[in-house]
């Protein structure tokens, strides 16, 4: 069929089963946003560019669809360059359209010109610039087949103004091959065979759950192959969830705010099964002396993560489902107790390290502790609300006093630490799933970072709850300096500079404060009484810590505990 290149791009989202894009229109993708007019698409305005791109990511996080943002040429697609780094480090399906000057006016440093496609090579999966209509459809098929295939990423296709109108015969590809592109599933079974072998020798095993595993779906064979084997397991940050945080066996996050067992149990361990981790600097400490007694076993769907951080004894490449399935398939075949016998006396020690030195905290008897808001949040909620965070203190407190019970519960930035990521990726979850409860914690600075956004939650009355953690200055930043700096808070105080409930209510959003300890309960409570998004601002201790911590260099069994 005849139609413009504006249409050819709705066209193919439709073909690709979109349901929603997050965008904010300019001059190079008028023509497409007056298509998206007349075509009544589904498409949320925010009001930033960088809200659109976390909004699309914090979409695709929680419903596992790619996620689909829209800027403009220059300013606008420049924009989305932090989103776009988000996703890329977190492996999030995300296709990014933005504008681009016209074809002949490109090179030439024109109004509202910028490189999209070079200054984000680094940090997508691929790049498109297309300046051939005829090219269109090929390439928002490419896009989404490599964004959603393999391991997940962000794709870019910058599309020239005037193709936006050019009239062309459209027809969209039902099927597209990529030379030197082919995602792996099915992986080595021999491989296999090997893993389970070792996992028959070992005495201390351990098994360390990462992000991949929710990128792949494979929550369930995850807690198949824990109760086929009563191994302990221990969690990323990007791995919470996964294995319910009351699963008898699950020690907790491993790393750098990690909890006494899991790390100690990362320091004793004979073997350590990694599924769908990264090995990053966060949960190995002092990389020469990570794990020094155990023979490692890497899982991942992706080869180039394998050796990059941690030397892999076996190597097993294919999806996790694939993966999880053949181990599990091979564990039913030994003899019932042949695993759980054998690690009677491991488990007993990890359990008793679980005991003796559990996440804790002092009660303050004027002071609201941020660890208590997150527990409460977290009684309410019994685990089943998606919560999404922004970057410091109070994300760290989160991963270590919500339980999590379910998959793709915990929207975070992980690998790149955003901070401002925390309310747009709210919105786009909540976007995705309507029926379920979406709550935000985000710190006083975090919240700083993309508040604009709240009016978009307020525009279409969002039932997010939002929970701000203010302790008056940059969190992290300020227990850096005050543990490693001589208690130098080189700019990092924010006392006094925000009043949160005047900004909510200025932006539409329902506001409410709590200053003293007696006051939570009933403040956290009526926000979840409240229809309608509910920005709730909670005054807590200063100078709180976020414990244990592996100071930089340390190795992990070298935590600092209290004080």
């Amino acid at each position: 069929m005849k139609i413009i290149g504006a249409q050819a791009v709705i066209e193919s989202l439709k073909n690709e089963g979109v349901e929603v894009v997050f965008g904010y229109p300019g001059g190079k993708v008028l023509t497409l946003y007056d298509e998206l007019y007349q075509a009544d698409f589904h498409h949320i305005l925010t009001r930033h560019e960088q809200g659109a791109a976390h909004a699309a990511d914090g979409y695709a996080r929680a419903t596992g669809k790619v996620g689909v943002c829209i800027a403009t040429s220059g300013p606008g697609a420049t924009n989305l360059v932090t989103g776009i780094a988000t996703a890329y480090m977190d492996s999030v399906p995300l296709v990014a359209i933005a504008g681009q000057v016209e074809v002949p006016l490109i090179g030439r440093d024109s109004f509202q010109e910028s490189d999209i496609r070079g200054i984000t090579t680094p940090i997508t999966k691929h790049n498109y610039l297309v300046k051939k209509i005829e090219e269109l459809p090929t390439v928002i098929k490419e896009a989404f087949y490599i964004a959603s295939t393999g391991r997940p990423g962000p794709v870019v296709i910058e599309i020239a103004k005037d193709l936006f109108g050019e009239v062309f015969d459209y027809q969209y590809p039902e099927a597209i091959t990529l030379r030197g592109y082919e995602p792996v599933f099915a992986g080595n079974e021999e491989a296999i065979s090997k893993v389970v072998e070792e996992l028959k020798q070992a005495k201390r095993p351990l098994v360390f759950v990462g992000g991949g595993v929710h990128i792949a779906d494979a929550a369930e064979e995850i807690r198949e192959f824990l109760k086929l084997t009563g191994f302990p397991v221990i969690s990323t940050l990007m791995g919470l969830g996964a294995v319910p945080g009351n699963f008898e066996q699950n020690l907790g996050m491993a790393g750098m705010h990690g909890t006494y067992a899991a790390n100690m149990a990362t320091t004793e361990c004979d073997l350590l099964l990694g599924i769908g981790v990264r090995f990053n600097d966060r949960v190995t400490g002092l990389l020469e002396k990570f794990a020094p007694a155990a023979k490692v076993i890497h899982c991942d769907i992706d080869p180039a993560e394998i050796n990059k951080n941690v030397r892999a004894d076996l190597r097993v490449v294919g999806d996790l489902r694939w993966t999880l399935a053949q181990l599990c398939k091979m564990v039913k075949e030994l003899e019932q107790t042949e695993l759980t016998e054998r690690v009677t006396d491991w488990n007993k020690t990890v359990q008793n390290w679980k005991t003796e030195k559990p996440l804790t905290y002092e009660q303050r008897p004027r002071q609201i502790m941020p660890q208590a808001v997150v527990e409460k949040v977290s009684q309410i909620t019994q685990g089943d609300a998606i919560v999404v965070t922004d970057v410091g203190q109070h994300q760290m407190w989160v991963a270590q006093y919500y339980n999590f019970t379910h998959k793709r519960s915990l929207l975070t930035s992980g690998g790149l630490g955003t901070m401002g990521y925390g309310l747009p990726a709210a919105i786009g979850a909540q976007i995705g799933l309507p029926d379920k409860t979406v709550v935000l914690f985000s710190g006083d600075g975090g919240m700083m970072m993309n508040c604009q956004e709240l009016a978009t939650a307020a525009e279409l009355n969002l039932p997010i709850k939002m929970f701000v953690i203010n302790n008056m200055v940059l969190g992290m930043v300020a227990q850096w300096q005050r543990m490693f700096y001589g208690e130098r808070y080189s700019h990092s105080s924010i006392k006094g500079k925000t009043d949160f409930v005047k900004l909510a209510e200025a932006m539409g959003v329902t506001g409410f404060r709590a200053t003293k300890p007696e006051e939570i309960d009933e403040v956290i409570a009526k926000a979840f009484n409240t229809p309608g998004p509910v920005l709730v601002d909670i005054w807590v201790a200063e100078d709180e810590n976020v414990l244990p911590m592996v100071p930089g260099g340390a190795t992990l069994d070298q935590m600092v505990l209290e004080g």
